[in-house]
């Protein structure tokens, strides 16, 4: 697959240096000052649909507005939770991680599904469910708070497929071997 518009499961992070996908506190304001929205124009025109965890999308509601240009289609929340007061703009999902990305994908249209969050990134992964890892590595060191992935995800096999510079913003591509 090469990750654009061919229907992948993509896993789409970005993250320090140091292996941080978001800060102490789950601050992810850096990702907003550091990632401009043409460093990923591209791959948000390859997206169908988005599926995050409830915690990102805490995080993304608290985060400035960025505008369509960070629009990925439809948005998935894959939750225990929902929350009492619907989000129009989303699809609070309740059932386990296969169904939820079989859903999205149907959404995506043959597009891209990019899939968002630590845990529901971790739990795809898990399940070999994800086509490609898609990484933006940012110039900073945040030296705490959330790492790219759990000690618990595992071994999983990848194969550099791309690697990419803009400006400040070194774009790594990944195939999951299966």
């Amino acid at each position: 697959m090469n990750g654009v518009g061919s229907g992948a499961v993509v896993v789409n992070r970005a993250m320090s240096l140091d292996g941080f996908i978001a800060g102490r506190g789950h601050a992810m304001d850096w990702v907003a000052e550091l990632l401009p929205v043409d460093a990923v124009r591209d791959v948000m025109a390859a997206t169908g649909a988005m599926l995050v965890g409830r915690g990102t999308y805490d995080v993304a509601r608290r985060m400035p507005d960025q505008g369509t240009a960070y629009d990925g289609g439809s948005q998935f929340v894959l939750t225990h939770r929902p929350p009492d007061e619907p989000d129009p703009a989303v699809t609070f999902l309740t059932c386990g991680v296969e169904e939820a990305v079989a859903t999205a994908r149907g959404a995506a249209g043959g597009r891209n599904l990019e899939i968002l969050g630590a845990d529901v990134a971790a739990q795809c992964l898990q399940r070999g469910l994800v086509d490609e890892v898609l990484v933006y590595v940012l110039p900073l060191l945040l030296g705490d708070g959330v790492r790219f992935a759990p000690a618990t995800l595992g071994g999983i096999d990848l194969e550099p497929v791309a690697t990419t510079r803009a400006g400040a913003v070194t774009t790594l591509r990944f195939r999951v071997r299966r």
